[in-house]
């Protein structure tokens, strides 16, 4: 097992309209593995991300100089929606997923926000169970076809 990387060692900072191209190739990689299993693009790979860096927060993490993981914030008026988070194939199961939800949580709470939200296809067992063990309950299960579901998620911070 790789070793958890630590917030001294790999930064966290804003991405703006030059990582735009960046962003997007960070989110491609990650979530190319789920399409044979739910027979399409999850939503994350159809965004335009030179519009998301303007309208949303995204925070990167870079590892040796290059884009290593992310995570796209959507203040909303009573809580932080997760909209995305997305980790470089090469570096997942090394803390960074860890990182940027902790950083998610003090930006959160930087805001005056209580809560944070997020959705994921049912079919992503892994995903849920990553965010289960980060406090996250399942608040609904939205059925949008016999084959896929849509998990919204939450958790309350104290």
């Amino acid at each position: 097992m790789r070793e958890a990387m630590s917030t001294l060692a790999f930064p966290i900072r804003r991405a703006g309209p030059a990582d735009a191209e960046a962003v997007d190739a960070l989110t491609q990689a990650p979530y190319a593995r789920w399409v044979p299993i739910l027979g399409r693009r999850p939503l994350p790979m159809t965004i335009d991300y030179a519009r998301a860096v303007r309208e949303h927060r995204i925070d990167l993490v870079e590892v040796e100089g290059a884009p290593a993981a992310l995570v796209e914030l959507s203040p909303e008026p009573d809580h932080l929606l997760i909209v995305n988070l997305a980790v470089a194939p090469a570096r997942q199961k090394q803390g960074l997923g860890t990182l940027l939800l902790g950083h998610a949580e003090a930006v959160a709470k930087s805001l005056g926000l209580a809560e944070l939200r997020l959705y994921t296809n049912g079919l992503m067992a892994e995903n849920i169970a990553l965010y289960r063990r980060h406090g996250y309950a399942v608040d609904r299960i939205e059925q949008r076809t016999p084959a896929w579901s849509v998990v919204y998620m939450s958790k309350r911070l104290g």
